[in-house]
């Protein structure tokens, strides 16, 4: 019975996800009805929590969690509310720790990989912003926001390689039209 347990959890796990928070940290939503199943009580708790992020009472929401998290360390869903919560509060180094472990726990779940790229490329470590998109994908090759996600990345490393491009030959007439298409594309804060 509890083998049967564990795979709902998963797979209500996976289904909430895909409503959870996994790009540029859009507000987080998780969307549930409470049915009688063994699934309710987890729902609940996760609703709490969620709604908490919503409202932006991030250190209460933090709290519910890891409250949740005493009595179920290895939750995934939790855990990863926990790692965009923890985002948030501007965390950036517990959250990637926590996403890394939530990687290594559950290495079949796409969005963690995804969040920690996320995490990596708002601290300029765009390869291995990089290095984990490809593993989102290669767990889940239909998930879009990765895809667009690793578009990103490689528009930024595209972006570092035109300008050491152009600062070992400043005379190349190649490179500033493709500098000015990015910066065009994604704004001023892409320089050469």
């Amino acid at each position: 019975m509890q083998t049967s347990v564990d795979t709902l959890r998963k797979f209500a796990f996976i289904i909430l996800m895909g409503s959870a928070l996994v790009g540029a940290f859009f507000p987080l939503t998780v969307r549930a009805q409470v049915y009688a199943t063994p699934l309710a009580p987890y729902i609940d708790d996760y609703t709490k929590v969620t709604k908490l992020v919503s409202a932006k009472q991030l250190a209460e929401a933090l709290v519910k969690a890891e409250s949740y998290l005493e009595g179920k360390p290895k939750d995934p869903q939790m855990r990863f509310i926990k790692g965009v919560i923890l985002s948030d509060m501007g965390k950036s180094a517990d959250a990637i720790s926590l996403f890394v472990t939530l990687t290594q726990d559950y290495p079949e779940l796409p969005e963690p990989y995804n969040n920690l790229a996320v995490l990596y490329a708002a601290n300029n470590q765009f390869e291995q912003a990089r290095s984990a998109l490809e593993m989102a994908i290669r767990t889940n090759p239909s998930y879009a926001t990765a895809h667009e996600n690793l578009g990103d990345v490689y528009i930024k490393l595209a972006s570092q390689s035109y300008s050491k491009a152009l600062q070992l030959e400043p005379n190349k007439t190649t490179i500033q039209p493709k500098l000015a298409l990015i910066r065009t594309m994604f704004g001023p804060d892409i320089k050469p």
